[in-house]
């Protein structure tokens, strides 16, 4: 990764030499040096990507120049933290057993930096101008639209599946399938789940993945979460008593559960506990790797064994994911099938293959160069396949590695940072990425932009897996396939890369070693992280600390210090699932910190977080419902991103005109602190949320709404009406300000506990961009909303939750280009306006617990039907939950 890491230390030694120079004063021109040598290395790095990879002189330099960078960032790094922080100077001893001088370092660049000058000079070695074109940089190339999933054959095995399920028992019935890594058990599981007989069949259905390391704890209250909203008192239930919660839910009327990746008898023998045998109108369906797990689960059913794809299955699937249907250019058919009999009809390396020949299929468009490009990559599909079998996946994946650009290789590693099966939220990742330094500025794109196009090409080259998307079509949610998180997790362990590591429990220790730690650049833990603390890690070069642990963990006031104490040199500090006690006063320390989540109990953030002058994202997480900000965050001149669920009162802004100007994100913060002065200061704002007793906002008594109309680049809006401690209903607004005070570009606006009158209706109807509206639990009342003309001229998702709403009138023209409408807790509602099924974009309707509604909505359902056969768009989807018996 010695890309990622030069690029990285370049910007760091630039925010250096602009903003502190007073902190290297003394080794100043050491550094402009030092950042010079960088910038003609960072030269060739980018220039030499493809050649790299054959060229073996080429690749131990590359290895060199990555071992001398990560020594020259430590360097560097400590010397600014001794310089801000006088007592951290023992520290440093410890860790790098002398006094920081950046005298070796510089000439050990200098040396890297000569052999990189002999080979720009020596033409015979390499042709930097030929390689300069078209070499896989920054731009995201332009792929063709394919399929979010492509299930191609298993027609027959979904069949067979779906009739064990629908077929009586005497007592609960387990079904399942089994087979080896990458055959495609979870996508047959997931096209079952989603087929409409079995969502007719089961008013209840719920997935969850268990994989190789799970809790009872977090399986139970992922079941109990689609009945309930749990509690305190839930999650301080031990295990017995949540599989009696469990068991007491699934005792009665019809259910399926699928248990995604079961790896042993004994790992079912702990979830079994909690579901009812004795009612025979409900069905489990697990998938395994082991065969003696599905006979173990039931004796009286044998497991079912998933076949290989068919031939004609293969070659489809390869066409639908290069091309995104079944036709193939007649140049490119006979590449193809050699290359899909090569993939030994196993789905995943099929797909693996499909991203490397999609990228290969649009970015060329000479089909003589296509065919050349296919014609390579069928022979490397030939060498890696005739390698060990055993290692065939890992070598299919590596193929697929090795054609990734330089900026994205470091971005795929990084997924390895997450659990096994974890739904990993992409607002998280790309902050993480951009805190890491994988994301560079470009000219008229936002670093948020440039990553979340990063994350689309690997979507593309179908290295990730979307999970969830947002209203607008963005990825939300995203997973990774266990086969190519452990090619991640190896690729960049310590015996390669020196990327990430995990650590693990093993016995009374863990794996790595604690004494390893030392010699880490990126760690996650994922349990027993009381354990490991107790054990004083000790990690000087680590840039990362990740915990996505997913039980909650209460830090004892004797490791309140730890994390500061063992790495005093952080960039990213993900720790949500650990509740600080108190907020120790050495993780002031940590400045070079440019991402933060950290949970706490406390209603003030100290003014001390302003010394964390690299701060790009901080989030806070607090069980206080309000939260003061005595940190200047104005003078906290990276930031972009400030997140918390509190209502938080901002400090009064400075006098330049300029503080502020990189937020992007503010939210949740009080009424009060929406003021001219804030807004100024945060002009280039894209995201805002507040939270408060919003009427004293729009009646200008505290703060003032006409402040919101002047933030020009706002797009999503969240105004959460709270009161407390007065009772919700208390907090009634009288009414909406006029349409020209909202921000002028808002596509996105949410709405709570607002208990407005449904008049009001008519002026969200003439936000000109609205695209998205959530109106959640009480944002309107009333027993009669009747659509007004003209409004809601470009709304797409149309969100209502909790409302005592009875009478619904409107027709398609109040909202023509509606998609999605979901419709939770309205259970007074009588009907879904028929008229909006000839909504010809109208694709979604989503009823939760508001069941009066359910005939109107397949009366939409039928309307649709008939719409599709005289040739319009088809493919509505009707979820009614839960279904009536």
């Amino acid at each position: 990764m010695a890309d990622a890491a030069v690029e990285l230390l370049l910007d760091n030694l630039q925010q250096l030499l602009i903003y502190h120079t007073h902190l290297i004063a003394d080794v100043k021109n050491q550094v402009e040096k030092l950042e010079s040598d960088l910038r003609l290395i960072n030269a060739f790095l980018k220039a030499s990507t493809k050649k790299r990879r054959k060229d073996v002189i080429l690749r131990q330099l590359v290895r060199e120049i990555r071992d001398v960078v990560y020594e020259a960032e430590d360097i560097i790094d400590a010397f600014v933290t001794q310089a801000a922080e006088s007592q951290a100077k023992n520290y440093f001893l410890r860790a790098f057993q002398t006094r920081v001088k950046l005298d070796s370092i510089t000439t050990q660049v200098e040396k890297v930096c000569a052999t990189v000058k002999e080979i720009y000079g020596d033409e015979s070695r390499i042709d930097f101008a030929a390689l300069n074109v078209g070499d896989g940089g920054a731009e995201k190339s332009e792929r063709p639209v394919v399929r979010q999933e492509n299930v191609v054959g298993f027609e027959d095995e979904a069949e067979k599946l779906i009739g064990y399920l629908t077929e009586e028992t005497q007592l609960l019935d387990v079904v399942s399938i089994i087979g080896m890594p990458g055959l495609g058990k979870t996508t047959l599981a997931g096209k079952i789940f989603r087929d409409p007989a079995i969502q007719y069949e089961f008013s209840t259905r719920i997935w969850v993945y268990v994989s190789q390391e799970f809790t009872r704890k977090d399986i139970f209250l992922a079941i109990l979460r689609e009945f309930t909203r749990p509690d305190e008192e839930m999650y301080q239930k031990n295990d017995d008593e949540l599989a009696r919660l469990v068991a007491s839910y699934l005792e009665r009327g019809k259910f399926l559960i699928v248990m995604d990746d079961v790896w042993t008898a004994e790992d079912w023998d702990k979830l079994q506990i909690a579901l009812p045998k004795s009612n025979k109108m409900g069905k489990v369906l697990i998938t395994s790797r082991h065969v003696e797990v599905g006979q173990y689960a039931n004796k009286n059913r044998h497991p079912h064994k998933l076949r290989f794809l068919t031939e004609e299955e293969s070659w489809l699937l390869l066409r639908l994911e290069v091309f995104g249907e079944p036709e193939c250019p007649p140049e490119l058919e006979g590449l193809g099938k050699l290359i899909t009999e090569q993939c030994d009809r196993l789905p995943l390396a099929i797909v693996a293959i499909g991203g490397i020949l999609c990228e290969k299929y649009s970015a060329l468009d000479d089909m003589t160069a296509k065919q050349n490009a296919w014609t390579k990559v069928s022979t490397s599909v030939s060498t890696y396949l005739n390698e060990d079998p055993a290692r065939r996946m890992e070598n299919i994946i590596a193929l697929s590695y090795d054609k990734l650009p330089y900026h994205l290789r470091a971005c795929f590693l990084y997924l390895g940072m997450f659990p096994e099966d974890y739904e990993i939220p992409v607002w998280k990742l790309i902050r993480m990425w951009i805190a890491e330094g994988f994301i560079q500025e470009k000219s008229g794109i936002s670093l948020e932009e440039t990553a979340e196009n990063y994350l689309e090409d690997l979507i593309n080259r179908n290295l990730v897996i979307v999970d969830k998307r947002r209203p607008n079509g963005r990825v939300k949610t995203c997973r990774i396939h266990d086969m190519l998180r452990n090619f991640c997790r190896n690729e960049a362990g310590s015996e390669r890369e020196n990327f990430l590591q995990e650590i693990k429990r093993s016995g009374n220790g863990f794996e790595p070693s604690i004494s390893q730690v030392e010699k880490f650049r990126r760690l996650c833990i994922h349990s027993n992280i009381l354990h490991f603390f107790s054990s004083k890690p000790f990690g000087p070069r680590a840039r990362s600390f990740v915990c996505f642990c997913k039980e909650e963990v209460g830090l004892p006031s004797e490791y309140t210090s730890a994390i500061p104490t063992a790495f005093k040199m952080l960039r990213v500090l993900e720790v949500q699932p650990i509740k600080f006690t108190k907020i120790p006063s050495d993780i002031y320390q940590l400045i070079h910190l440019r991402y933060l989540t950290i949970s706490f109990s406390l209603a003030v953030l100290p003014a001390a977080f302003s010394k964390l002058w690299n701060m790009q994202t901080l989030v806070v997480e607090t069980t206080s419902r309000t939260l003061e900000i005595k940190a200047d965050i104005w003078k906290m001149i990276q930031l972009r991103h400030l997140k918390t669920n509190a209502s938080s009162t901002l400090p009064n802004p400075g006098k330049s005109s300029k503080e502020g100007e990189k937020l992007r994100t503010l939210g949740t913060i009080s009424p009060q602190s929406c003021t001219d002065e804030v807004f100024e200061r945060a002009r280039n704002l894209k995201k805002l949320g507040i939270r408060g007793r919003l009427a004293l906002l729009i009646d200008g008594k505290s703060g003032s709404f006409d402040s919101l109309g002047k933030l020009e680049n706002v797009e999503k809006l969240k105004l959460l009406n709270d009161v407390f401690p007065s009772p919700p209903s208390e907090g009634q607004l009288r009414g909406l300000p006029p349409p020209y005070k909202f921000p002028k570009k808002l596509k996105s606006l949410t709405l709570a506990d607002t208990f407005l009158d449904w008049s009001n209706m008519s002026i969200l109807g003439l936000l000109e961009n609205l695209e998205v509206l959530k109106l959640k639990d009480n944002s309107f009342m009333g027993k009669r909303w009747e659509a007004a003309d003209g409004g809601f001229r470009h709304l797409e998702v149309l969100h209502i939750g909790r409302t005592d709403l009875v009478f619904w009138i409107a027709s398609a023209h109040h909202f023509p280009q509606l998609r999605r409408l979901e419709l939770q807790n309205c259970e007074e509602l009588n009907e879904v306006p028929i008229g909006l099924a000839d909504i010809e974009n109208f694709q979604v309707l989503d009823l939760y617990h508001t069941k009066f509604a359910s005939a109107s909505a397949k009366k939409i359902v039928e309307a649709k039907k008939k719409q599709e056969q005289n040739g319009k768009a088809g493919g509505f989807k009707l979820s009614i939950f839960p279904l009536e018996e």
